[in-house]
């Protein structure tokens, strides 16, 4: 083969550090759409990223040319960038030091899409804890209850 083929999907969350419910839903948008131009920046387009007051959640094509590690690092440090200039109300923020990816088949798009649409009323009952909580046995990850937080 003459080229190489590659499909990475990728589900990543993170939260505000400390889980601090930072992100406005009036600022939510213009963030999602930072944090895309990023990924697309880094060959790594979205296919859809939205987020709560604490956390967000992107379904992402990684490159084959990027470290996982790098693109969210690059993510999360223009976003942070971003957000502390969008008012003095967020000077302080900072996102949570770890994040938690997991890779994804073609034939589950279509229900994580969906998924991550509904963070909103998905939220309504269930905190960003129990929701990790939940993803990390649902992908069977392995975890330390006493690092998972900051």
């Amino acid at each position: 083969m003459s080229q190489s083929l590659v499909k990475n999907l990728i589900h990543l969350t993170f939260s505000t550090k400390n889980r601090e419910p930072f992100l406005a839903a009036s600022i939510r948008e213009g963030l999602h759409r930072y944090m895309a131009g990023i990924l697309s920046d880094l060959d790594s387009p979205a296919l859809t990223i939205n987020s709560v007051a604490d956390h967000t959640h992107a379904l992402l094509n990684l490159s084959k040319n990027q470290a996982l590690a790098q693109v969210v690092m690059e993510v999360k440090r223009g976003s942070s960038k971003w957000l502390k200039n969008q008012g003095p109300q967020l000077a302080p923020f900072h996102w949570q030091a770890g994040y938690a990816a997991f890779s994804m088949g073609q034939s589950g798009v279509p229900e994580l899409k969906s998924y991550i649409g509904r963070q909103e009323e998905h939220h309504q009952g269930r905190s960003f804890q129990t929701e990790l909580r939940a993803l990390l046995k649902r992908y069977e990850m392995a975890f330390d209850e006493r690092y998972l937080w900051d």
